[in-house]
């Protein structure tokens, strides 16, 4: 009989399985999505925000709570609601949260972090 070839998993790949990397991701993605939406021509611009402050410090906070997520995955629950309360503030400073796509990343990248769990892994799956 002949046994099932397994793999045994890179470094890389541990690495990315041990934090929540693809909601991390998304948020991130959502911050930088929305940050260029600011930077939108004058005619395209629906609302800038509070002063404008607002419209640029939103998404930079979203973007580091998504860099967080992916490299600090002990304190997930915490940046995961940050990252969820940075995007709905996003619809009102920072043109309606990037056109809604920027609301979207958002919102779907922190549930997915907090949904995640570092659950062990069963001995078949690679």
């Amino acid at each position: 009989m002949t046994q099932p070839a397994t793999r045994t998993p890179s470094a890389f790949s541990r690495w990315l399985h041990a934090r929540p990397f693809w909601g991390g991701l998304l948020v991130t993605l959502a911050g930088a999505e929305i940050l260029v939406t600011v930077k939108a021509p004058l005619p395209v611009i629906l609302h800038v925000g509070m002063q404008g402050v607002a419209g640029f410090l939103v998404p930079i906070l979203l973007m580091a709570s998504g860099l967080l997520l992916i490299f600090n995955p002990a304190q997930r629950l915490f940046y995961s609601v940050v990252a969820a309360v940075l995007t709905i503030a996003s619809w009102l400073t920072s043109n309606v949260g990037g056109f809604v796509l920027g609301i979207l990343l958002g919102l779907i990248g922190s549930a997915m972090a907090f949904a995640w769990s570092p659950g062990r892994r069963r001995s078949g799956q690679v």
